[in-house]
């Protein structure tokens, strides 16, 4: 068979190519799948801290302390509603779980939210989803979003009142 005759292989690669954000969500998603499925195998006490460790690696990126910190209010917002709802209607069972991540990934680039973004509502999904609690999804929710905002306010008085102090060492001028 010539070459030219596995020209669908190429597109559908081509295709995944030009959507990152499906590849970036999906690869998102299996990673914290397998982090769980791996936590619950191994029988560890605090699984729900192996997809938890595993969105804040996989999803890390640095910028300038107001843009992060909208994004991560942002995220978690974004975070604590999904999974109000997804906790409200669905068991925390791993296919739910996946596909909440996947979906987050989407509903980021949706909103025109960053990586970091996508980093800390997947992180509020898995303390959400993920914790068994006596407490309704939509307590926990709030309470995971006023902790997260809380720590930003704080975090961005902190840099206002005592900024982090310019390096001027002579490879930094």
């Amino acid at each position: 068979m010539p070459k030219g005759d596995f020209t669908p292989l190429a597109s559908i690669r081509l295709h995944w190519k030009s959507w990152p954000i499906v590849v970036h969500s999906a690869r998102t998603a299996v990673a914290a799948v397998v982090s769980l499925s791996v936590a619950w195998l191994v029988r560890l006490p605090e699984a729900y801290w192996a997809p938890v460790t595993t969105l804040v690696i996989a999803q890390s990126s640095l910028g300038a302390a107001l843009t992060v910190s909208r994004q991560r209010f942002a995220g978690t917002a974004l975070g604590a509603a999904v999974s109000a709802v997804v906790a409200t209607y669905f068991s925390p069972r791993l296919f739910v779980f996946g596909i909440s991540v996947f979906l987050l990934g989407l509903l980021c680039a949706l909103a025109h939210l960053d990586r970091s973004a996508y980093r800390f509502s997947g992180v509020t999904l898995a303390i959400v989803l993920l914790v068994p609690r006596a407490a309704p999804a939509w307590i926990i929710a709030l309470h995971r979003f006023a902790e997260v905002s809380i720590g930003i306010a704080v975090a961005l008085l902190l840099a206002t009142v005592w900024p982090e102090q310019e390096d001027l060492t002579p490879a930094n001028k």
